[in-house]
């Protein structure tokens, strides 16, 4: 049976913690970052009142299918420059920071101990809230970080662990597509912010068969 958090939960778990900072964490490889990553995060911060989200480059991610990207440098780089205009997003640099494989459940631990009086929501696209089951150690993990998951259509809201759920737009866009046109020397205009597009010429990134 899903445990879906309703508004008026929601309301209350707000008045019960009104002194602490409300952050919203949006992890990945971000490889590269695009503008479905910055409109879903800051629907998320409007929609649940945060005072800021947090977005976290993975140094490697724990996927079975191990997937391969650029440097840590260039994708940060690029989350920097993508979010520089919104005061209310930041860059967390713990996972890379901490390297080896990028365990959320490691992560929040870190996090929780270094901001004790912050509540964090974990904020994941609806098509990876099946797969919650089979994170490493998420009945621990679920003690820690409330998880937000972003409606996407055709997916099931069905899970054993409590989710908090919220709209956005629905964007088909995905950094492998974006890669691949890259490698293709298609134009990313408006897929990404231009930035991050005049980043990638700069570097020279995604191309020749590149990640």
């Amino acid at each position: 049976m899903s445990k879906i958090i309703t508004d008026e939960q929601i309301q209350v778990k707000e008045l019960k913690n009104d002194s602490k900072k409300r952050v919203g964490i949006l992890g990945g490889t971000f490889n590269p970052i695009h503008i479905a990553h910055l409109v879903m995060a800051q629907q998320v911060l409007d929609q649940l009142s945060l005072d800021e989200i947090w977005f976290m480059p993975d140094n490697i991610p724990p996927h079975v299918d191990k997937k391969d990207a650029i440097a840590p440098m260039h994708r940060v780089e690029m989350i920097r420059l993508a979010i520089e205009d919104n005061p209310r997003f930041q860059l967390d640099l713990t996972e890379i920071n901490r390297g080896g494989v990028s365990y959320t459940y490691e992560t929040m631990k870190l996090l929780k101990e270094a901001n004790q009086n912050t509540d964090f929501y974990f904020i994941i696209g609806g098509d990876m809230v099946e797969y919650l089951p089979t994170w490493n150690k998420i009945d621990e993990l679920v003690k820690l970080v409330d998880f937000v998951g972003v409606c996407r259509p055709g997916y099931e809201k069905d899970t054993p662990y409590p989710v908090i759920w919220v709209n956005s737009p629905v964007m088909n866009i995905s950094s492998t597509d974006i890669r691949k046109r890259l490698t293709s020397g298609h134009t990313v205009k408006y897929l990404v912010p231009a930035e991050v597009e005049d980043y990638i010429k700069k570097e020279g990134l995604y191309t020749d068969g590149q990640v």
